[in-house]
């Protein structure tokens, strides 16, 4: 089989791996895939904003850095932490140059939102589809920079390294396409599809960290998850549709069953801007006092034209199941959101695999701790994809691509820990249920607050699970990749919460 040279291979299309590939040397030849279609990824469905420090009369880096500690319960790597708050407003200026529209005040200067946990107004924004636009704005780009080869609904089947080379087998237009790269940038998301009810795009289901952890990278922090707060309560969709956090920074009220405020019971300074981790938990604290799960959003006291202006698509799907943001409460419910864990990165995204990078939310630079604050994801995958890039940049990796593989190779090509499967391997398919089961053994072990007792007993069953999606034999498709992708997931994920 024949493999195609190039000198870099980017997995992923969000913020992290469009930013990575505009920011590395334009002479190096890229190839980029996405999972999906383009706008198909969490970085497009991101609501709220960029966090930072762009009013530096009002604001500090020290400021924004007290805010992201608290919320992350001082688990922070502080030295990632400083990279990410001093460099972010470079970011925020380099994206309105490359025409992404933040929306301004009349002086044109940047408005600035707040969110819970923040202590000042930081988040630039465009109304409440941020991501979308900025996305929209970066591929522009890409699609014209000649250096980069760009495959939308390419689906990353196996990844592995061998000697100084990765390869890459990629399902493209129906066909196994097969590549390699002296170098890789691993930018795949994260694994909200391990749950039963999640925010995420259904991309998201950890593929980049399985890759990682075959090939031998660290894994660290996986059990750090966050649970958002207003996510639409449907019950009759796994992807919630989520209410952005800059809704309770507008001033919005959550409500109990009885449509009544609780949290001044819970959290009487900070109220409904507490950070997201700690309104789960009285949402969860109030379920316990009320019996009931019914819970609710209000921001109907505020003027109606002003919310239909500052939250055009919330608006707009909340309608599509019935309710009416300026004139009713909404109901909401705690799921699946972030994940602050990940491929162990240094402050430019190197991974402990020689030749392999992590950037955005499949990578763990530590900065989130134990609880992302609201809007540092965004400036998260900006700040160190582009320090990803220039780290490559300045090692040079301006040689070109290794031809030692060119021409024909069958079977499987071996290394002492990877198997590099060839589409001939294996015809059964995938045991049935295997997915369903691992989300109701992951929601039934950790929703919110870890159950021990549930991690303990269910680990054994998620081991097993792996070990056989790993036997070998099975017909290379996307749902095995992904499924041995969400079980390895949930396998980290448990293991280490039984090593609590």
């Amino acid at each position: 089989m024949t493999f195609k040279n190039y000198d870099m291979i980017i997995a992923g299309s969000g913020v992290a791996g469009l930013y990575t590939a505009l920011n590395l040397d334009a002479r190096l030849k890229i190839l980029l895939l996405s999972k999906k279609e383009l706008l198909t990824c969490n970085s497009a469905m991101a609501q709220g904003g960029v966090a930072a420090v762009v009013d530096k009369d009002s604001d500090s880096f020290a400021k924004h850095i007290k805010d992201t500690l608290v919320a992350g319960g001082y688990k922070n790597d502080v030295a990632n932490l400083r990279v990410l708050i001093q460099q972010g407003p470079f970011d925020i200026e380099n994206l309105q140059k490359l025409g992404v529209n933040f929306d301004k005040n009349p002086d044109g200067s940047l408005s600035l939102g707040l969110e819970g946990g923040h202590s000042r107004n930081r988040i630039a924004h465009s109304r409440d589809s941020t991501g979308h636009e900025i996305v929209t704005s970066l591929i522009k780009h890409v699609k014209i920079k000649p250096n980069i080869t760009l495959l939308e609904n390419a689906h990353l089947l196996d990844l592995c390294k061998d000697g100084e080379n990765f390869f890459a087998n990629v399902l493209h237009e129906n066909e196994h396409k097969f590549f390699t790269a002296k170098t890789c940038v691993l930018a795949t998301g994260g694994i909200g599809r391990v749950y039963n009810y999640t925010t995420n795009s259904p991309t998201a289901t950890g593929d980049g960290i399985y890759f990682a952890y075959k090939m031998g990278a660290v894994i660290k922090d996986l059990s750090y998850i966050q649970f958002h707060p207003t996510a639409f309560a449907d019950k009759n969709s796994r992807e919630c549709f989520l209410i952005s956090e800059a809704v309770r920074g507008e001033g919005a009220y959550l409500l109990n069953c009885n449509k009544e405020r609780f949290m001044q019971k819970y959290e009487p300074a900070r109220m409904e801007l507490s950070p997201r981790d700690v309104v789960s938990r009285c949402i969860l604290k109030e379920q316990e006092q009320t019996g009931s799960d019914d819970f609710y959003l209000d921001i109907s006291h505020k003027d109606s034209e002003t919310i239909k202006n500052r939250f055009p698509m919330i608006y707009s799907r909340v309608l599509e199941y019935g309710f009416d943001i300026t004139k009713e409460p909404v109901p909401i419910y705690p799921c699946q959101h972030y994940l602050m864990g990940g491929i162990e990165v240094n402050d430019c995204g190197v991974t402990s695999v020689e030749g392999l990078y992590a950037a955005g939310e499949c990578s763990s630079t530590g900065v989130h701790g134990i609880n992302r604050l609201a809007s540092n994801s965004l400036l998260e995958a900006l700040v160190f994809s582009r320090r990803v890039a220039e780290d490559i940049n300045r090692r040079q990796c301006l040689v070109l691509s290794n031809s030692k593989y060119k021409g024909s190779i069958s079977g499987t090509l071996q290394t002492s820990n990877i198997n590099f499967t060839f589409p001939s391997q294996g015809k059964k398919a995938k045991p049935d249920g295997v997915r369903r089961e691992i989300r109701e053994l992951m929601q039934k072990s950790y929703f919110i607050t870890p159950d021990y007792e549930e991690a303990k007993k269910n680990l054994p069953r998620i081991a097993e699970i792996r070990k056989l999606l790993e036997s070998g034999g099975f017909e290379l498709t996307p749902d095995l990749t992904e499924t041995k992708a969400l079980a390895t997931a949930a396998y980290i994920i448990l293991k280490e919460l039984n090593e609590v």
